[in-house]
C-alpha cells in the first residue's frame, strides 16, 4: 500500500518522462489488483470466522455512514 501511494505521488508531481510514467502506471495497476485479491481474501476469512454454526454467512455493509468519514 504504501508503495502505491508513492507511485500516486510521483505521478501527481507530473515530472516523469512519459516511459517512467506509463511504467509507474502499470506498476500502481499491479498494486492494485494485488490489494483487491489481499481484500476479498479477508473479506472471506471474516465471513467464514464471523458465521455461526448452522447459520447463512452475513455480510455487513463496512462502508462509512454519513458523518463516519475521515
Amino acid at each position: 500500500m504504501a508503495e502505491l501511494e508513492q507511485i500516486v505521488e510521483r505521478l501527481e508531481q507530473g515530472d516523469l518522462p512519459l516511459e517512467e510514467s506509463l511504467r509507474q502506471f502499470e506498476r500502481g495497476v499491479a498494486l492494485t489488483r494485488s490489494c483487491e485479491a489481499a481484500l476479498k481474501q479477508a473479506e472471506q476469512k471474516v465471513r467464514v470466522l464471523s458465521q455461526r454454526p448452522g447459520a447463512e454467512p452475513e455480510l455487513e455493509d463496512l462502508e462509512p455512514e454519513d458523518g463516519d468519514e475521515a
